[in-house]
This record gives C-alpha cells, structure tokens and sequence, in this order.
C-alpha cells in the first residue's frame, strides 16, 4: 500500500503550503511537522519503496541526508521550499521547487504550481512569512479586497506567532493540530469566522507583544538593533513576532531579537525590508540559517555576544 506524507514547517508558510497541496489533491496522508525551530523533519519519516513524501517549508541543506535516505529507499519526493539549499541532488524520483529570492515563499511557489487554485491559502501564508507588499500586489491584482487582505494578513501573522516556541506547552495549540482545522475550510475566511482559536491566539499575542514592549535595547544604531528578552514561555512565543512588528515598524532598519536560553543565546534576524538581504549570510558566520531577508541561530554562546553585534553592526544589508 503507497502511503503519502506532508512534511512541513509548523509556520504559516509551511502549513499554508500544505494545505493548498492538501486541498489540491485530496485524500489520506501522514503529517510531520513541529514547531518553527523544528527544521530536520525528513528525519521523522519511514517513507519506503513507492511512496510519496511532500515536502514544504524546510531547508533542503539541513535535511540532505535523510532526503538521500528517503530516495535510496525507492520514495518518491516532491520539494518546496526558499531557503538556501547548497547543492541540489539530481535524482529522477525528486520533483524540485526550490527559489532563494528575497520576495518568494513556499506558499507562493506552490500556488504558482498550482495557478493560484488556493490562493487565499498561499496569500495567508504570503502575508505570514512578512511579505506584506508581495501579498497585497497579489491579492489586489487576483480581485480580493482590502477587507478580505486585513483578514487573511491577521490570520497569517497568527498562525505564525503560534509556531515559535520550545515546546508544544509553549504555543496555543500545536501546529500539528491547528493544521486539520485549517484544512476544514477552502476558503480562509470561513475559519476567521468559524473558529474560536482564531481569537485565542490573537489575545495572546497581544498580551505578549506587551510584555515585549519593556525589551532591553542591547545595541541601536544608524542601521539597526539588537534586543534581548528572557528566557520564559512568552518569550519563546513572541520573539519571531516580535521581530516582524520591528521590521515591519522600521523597515529602513534591521533588526535582531535575542531570547536567552541556558548558557547562550537564540537569535531571530530581519534584514531591513527595503534592502531584503544579508541575514542568511549573517547567521551562517554563527552556526545559523534562514534565508536573504529574514534567518536566525539557534544557538548563540554567551561569549560569541559581542562578536555578533560587532558583525550585526558592519553587515552590508541588500
């Protein structure tokens, strides 16, 4: 029996590129996924001879053993994905969709393979990745309103902040489960109306966002800043908002969001949205990844500190 898998970051990206191939082609199939940090998901999946692994919104570098595994296993596998990827396996079992511009997402890249069958979806996940202006050209251009833009904006910047945390006791509700309820509804719009954990997660958010607001300032400068939050469960959930809100408020400036954890330091990091490059490069001098316009470490020591904002402060964003 030929099983089906969909693998995806539990962001709104990857679960709005999820449930566009889902509605796409329906019908039975394993999801794997986790919380944003949760990148080497490959790793979860027993896929053998025959079978067809989805997968969405997880960097193809990170994961390249096990997606060799899964293709000398005999699966066939179907990839989506705008992170940087190094050198891609040519292999006739594997379907690659793979973009590293600044202003592509996977949700968009599924719904250009798709021809915008599920747009709505790919303009949650759009409008959730941070990619404001790509969305709304979009959305206006396909003949949506800027009522119906507002919501499906909320709904992404939702289904995103829930996905950052350590652990599942961390979000509202587990990607793993949030991502059947989205897959309900055809149109996202029926889901803000429909479901109550829309506004569960909203009301958490902003009690966070408030908390954040008292966030030590570690460095501003001409260019950008660096913040640093505790280490407690709100932090875990709002750091990657949080840096949105930033980017999004400043957009001439870069911002990085520091939260600490044990003896280092996790980083979350936005290239100014009006010159979208350098993070990646950044956050892969210190262990990280990510992409052009927006990446992240998930383990800054505490004395590699000074040397990150030192670098922070001379990168040449663009």
């Amino acid at each position: 029996m030929i099983r089906r898998f969909d693998v995806c970051n539990g962001d709104a990206d990857g679960l709005c590129a999820a449930v566009q191939w889902r509605l796409h082609d329906p019908g039975q199939a394993e999801l794997v996924t986790g919380l944003k940090r949760d990148i080497t998901l490959l790793g979860r999946v027993p896929a053998r001879v025959g079978d067809e692994v989805n997968v969405f919104d997880i960097s193809m570098q990170r994961n390249r053993a096990d997606l060799t595994r899964l293709l000398e296993e005999g699966a066939c596998v179907r990839y989506f994905d705008h992170h940087a990827a190094g050198e891609m396996p040519s292999h006739p079992r594997l379907e690659a969709h793979i973009d590293e511009a600044s202003d592509v997402c996977s949700s968009l890249l599924v719904d250009r393979h798709l021809g915008g069958a599920h747009r709505a979806w790919a303009l949650v996940g759009i409008y959730g990745d941070n990619m404001g202006a790509v969305a709304d050209g979009l959305a206006l251009g396909s003949g949506f309103e800027p009522g119906d833009c507002a919501g499906l904006r909320r709904l992404g910047v939702l289904i995103n902040y829930n996905a950052y945390g350590d652990h599942e006791r961390d979000v509202c509700i587990a990607p793993r489960l949030l991502f059947p309820l989205m897959a309900r509804y055809r149109d996202p719009r029926d889901m803000l109306a429909h479901e109550s954990i829309v506004d569960e997660i909203d009301a958490l958010r902003h009690d966070d966002l408030r908390k954040a607001s008292s966030a030590a300032t570690l460095w501003h400068g001409p260019r950008g800043s660096v913040r640093v939050l505790p280490d407690s469960p709100w932090s875990r959930r709002v750091m990657g908002c949080l840096a949105n809100e930033l980017a999004n408020a400043e957009p001439e400036l870069a911002h990085a969001v520091l939260k600490v954890e044990g003896d280092g330091y996790v980083a979350s990091v936005r290239a100014p949205l009006v010159l979208p490059g350098g993070a990646h490069a950044l956050c892969s001098r210190f262990g990280g990844a990510g992409r052009s316009r927006a990446a992240g470490i998930d383990r800054l020591p505490r004395g590699e500190l000074s040397r990150f904002v030192e670098a922070f402060a001379k990168t040449s964003w663009g």
